[in-house]
């Protein structure tokens, strides 16, 4: 942890994100579980999809982008599926109730597949995935928005660097996870080295003439992880949630038909339940071995140890749940500013 980071208590920091939301309108049930899933991202250190995010979602509060008290509908449902209308939700909030309703599903039918449309930024990925997995489910989860990175051979944005999570649960380990954005370094990583005043890697975006940047603030351009697989990801996600939904989002900006604006997302949930085709008993002791299996290999040079998805994340939440969640100089100056503007008080140290 850099010297300058200041660990902050996880709960009360949890405290000051509800009091953010309910003084900007949001009921105090929405509130906490944008709080809860904002806390949890930080918790398990995805940084980039924390607290960090608050001012931003606090001006688009402001602007009427997210729209704090939704008339969130359904619009589509049969016995397995649900299309659900967010009308423009804090994310974690549309994506968490629609989520449950997928879990329910898959207890009785076997499978239950979501899509979304017209929410807001949906946050980390993995909370959904693991809702699933928690009980005792395979859980997937995905999210498109406007074009903001470049497909492979492209120097300009046209595809989304859509972010995907697969979980699953173990016995004895964790529930094994992966959560990642088809782009390099998600887009909240950039965000997150901008808050730490350093540099990003070259690599990871262009700058808006669709040149290499290694600055943080002249970075609005992603670029596709593996090229063309990356890219190819990311296009077929938008043709599985909002095409599907009939809510592009990415089509109608390359035709020039909208602005790229970053307000609405779009993105689908499943959930599967494993008794509906081995013994779930059976299966979490396969992934167990599975995990030995990997973790016992033969390890490359300078390699301490073998990590497999969500482990790596696992331990931080250990780490941090007990002695506290370090946030940059950055984003706590941005943070007492938010806390300055709504009249509230901010954790003790921080």
């Amino acid at each position: 942890m850099p010297e300058s980071d200041i660990r902050i208590n996880p709960d009360e920091l949890k405290t000051f994100t509800k009091e953010v939301f309910v003084k900007l309108g949001v009921s105090s049930d929405d509130a906490g579980i944008e709080s809860e899933h904002l806390v949890w991202a930080n918790l398990r250190g995805v940084d980039s999809h924390g607290v960090l995010r608050i001012p931003y979602y606090v001006d688009q509060i402001e602007q009427g982008i997210i729209n704090p008290n939704p008339k969130i509908s359904v619009k589509n449902e049969t016995p397995a599926t649900i299309l659900v209308d967010g009308d423009m939700a804090l994310g974690p909030v549309v994506t968490t109730k629609t989520m449950t309703k997928v879990i329910e599903k898959a207890k009785n039918i076997g499978v239950g597949w979501g899509i979304l449309r017209n929410t807001t930024h949906q946050g980390c990925m993995g909370y959904y995935s693991m809702m699933a997995a928690e009980t005792n489910m395979a859980g997937i989860a995905v999210v498109c928005s406007p074009p903001n990175m470049a497909p492979h051979g492209a120097k300009a944005a046209g595809t989304h660097n859509a972010p995907i999570s697969i979980a699953v649960p173990g016995e004895k380990y964790p529930s094994l996870v992966i959560d990642m954005a088809t782009s390099v370094a998600a887009g909240g990583k950039v965000k997150l080295a901008a808050d730490k005043g350093i540099s990003i890697p070259l690599g990871w975006a262009l700058d808006q003439d669709g040149n290499p940047s290694t600055d943080p603030n002249s970075a609005p351009i992603l670029l596709p992880f593996g090229g063309p697989k990356g890219s190819g990801l990311a296009i077929m996600f938008e043709c599985l949630t909002g095409i599907m939904a009939g809510n592009p989002l990415q089509s109608p900006v390359l035709m020039g038909k909208r602005g790229p604006e970053h307000g609405p997302q779009n993105g689908f949930l499943a959930a599967i339940d494993i008794a509906t085709f081995t013994d779930v008993h059976g299966y979490e002791k396969n992934v167990d071995d599975l995990i030995d299996g990997i973790k016992g290999l033969p390890k490359a040079d300078g390699v301490d140890e073998i990590f497999v998805p969500g482990e790596p994340e696992g331990r931080v939440y250990l780490d941090r749940s007990e002695n506290g969640i370090p946030l940059p100089g950055g984003t706590i100056s941005k943070l007492k500013d938010v806390a300055g503007k709504l009249s509230i008080q901010v954790p003790s140290n921080m």
